[in-house]
């Protein structure tokens, strides 16, 4: 996708339907208001995805979002949240063992719950936000930078491009998701949301948000990591004794790395405290 070289871009993260804290945010930026859009004389907006879940305004929040990226005022990057939407309401292929392509399970109906009840008197409206999920493309190269909601991937990317020129997949991409181990699995999983590994020593995490997991977040971008504690990118840190174990030679050339040579990359998705 080729950006104009002579415009300014602000990069958002993942909103969650903050909707209140979005608008404070455009106004510290030199946004304003007109004609019902956001807009900036000589700037755009860039949001990393994940505009619904969680947050009071999440209706609020893809109105604004929807209408500046119409006016060509902003570019918006699907995030996980994005595709969790669409796999919910989207039903499976025959044979891959499930009904939808994100099961609605408790846990995945709990993560939905909001979006669902802000929405419930506006059903109309859902499925035209859902239908506009398909027009955000998976990644953004603009050349001197690139944009991905999590994890950039060469080998995912280069195949997704020959399919898909514009970054944009379609429904039968999102239902090919469904199978696991399948390609559209694979990629959507990395570049929605990062690459892992599993704990050691059969160790578990009990994250801030109370699910327990085997495998936890890490960095791609690392050169030289020693230990399990070099490659966490989370919230949630990892047990000591984790922390402390040393890497397999096996492991770390099984690690994705984005070189220092590579374009700029800029990420949502993982959430961070205090200043970077």
């Amino acid at each position: 996708m080729s950006l104009d070289p002579h415009r300014g871009y602000d990069l958002i993260g993942d909103i969650h339907g903050c909707a209140r804290t979005l608008e404070r945010l455009l106004e510290r930026l030199g946004y304003s208001r007109q004609s019902g859009v956001w807009r900036h004389p000589t700037r755009m907006v860039i949001f990393l995805g994940d505009l619904v879940d969680r947050g009071p305004g999440i209706r609020e929040v893809l109105h604004l979002v929807h209408d500046m990226v119409r006016a060509g005022q902003a570019l918006c990057i699907m995030g996980n949240h994005e595709f969790n939407a669409l796999g919910w309401s989207t039903p499976a292929p025959p044979g891959s063992g499930r009904q939808y392509v994100r099961e609605h399970s408790p846990r995945h109906q709990r993560l939905m719950r909001e979006t669902l009840a802000q929405f419930e008197a506006y059903p109309q409206e859902w499925r035209e936000f859902l239908r506009w999920f398909y027009e955000m493309p998976l990644f953004i190269d603009a050349g001197r930078f690139r944009v991905v909601h999590a994890c950039w991937d060469d080998e995912l990317i280069t195949p997704i491009k020959a399919q898909f020129p514009d970054g944009c997949i379609d429904e039968h991409f999102l239902q090919a998701s469904a199978v696991p181990g399948s390609f559209a699995n694979m990629a959507l999983d990395r570049l929605l949301r990062g690459t892992d590994m599993r704990l050691p020593h059969g160790l578990t995490l009990t994250s801030g948000d109370g699910f327990t997991r085997s495998y936890f977040r890490t960095k791609f971008w690392e050169e030289d990591p020693k230990t399990y504690g070099d490659i966490v990118f989370q919230p949630d840190a990892l047990p000591e004794l984790a922390a402390q174990t040393p890497l397999t030679e096996l492991q770390k050339d099984e690690l994705l790395r984005y070189g220092a040579h590579e374009p700029l990359l800029f990420v949502g998705h993982y959430w961070r405290r205090g200043k970077p």
